[in-house]
């Protein structure tokens, strides 16, 4: 696939708003390798290459062991994720495929055992960030490349 758009010059003031709010999920008090985490997971679930090339390296920057990124897709079968982090990744698959999952209240409530409500807003948030760069980059026809 080529790349079909050189969108943040045709759109950059759309393009300024997409990376205010990267910055403000940085602000956040999530953990940042648990943000890498979710952005894994929700890429690989939208099949897209491009973030998941790039945030693998990241989360790798930051300290993140090579047997959690390789196991995030089977996160519910180890033990080396804790219960706040599976928890925030099940909340990822659950929003990531809304339209086929929900948000069910008993996942919010297990969700809530664990992070306060502005938490709770600010894992959306990220949540919600991550698809909206995986459907960009995917639309636009980003592709993953060795660096």
């Amino acid at each position: 696939m080529e790349p079909r758009v050189d969108y943040y010059n045709v759109v950059p003031e759309a393009m300024k708003i997409m990376m205010e709010m990267e910055k403000y999920t940085k602000t956040t008090n999530i953990d940042r390798k648990l943000r890498e985490l979710i952005k894994i997971r929700a890429s690989q679930i939208n099949g897209c290459a491009f973030c998941l090339n790039m945030h693998t390296a990241d989360a790798r920057k930051m300290g993140e062991t090579e047997q959690r990124i390789y196991c995030i897709s089977a996160w519910e079968e180890c033990e080396f994720y804790t219960e706040a982090e599976k928890v925030a990744l099940e909340l990822t698959e659950y929003v990531t495929l809304v339209s086929t999952k929900r948000v069910p209240d008993e996942l919010y409530q297990r969700v809530r055992e664990h992070y306060d409500e502005r938490q709770y807003v600010d894992l959306i948030l990220i949540i919600n960030q991550i698809n909206n760069w995986n459907r960009l980059s995917i639309s636009m026809g980003n592709i993953a490349t060795e660096k």
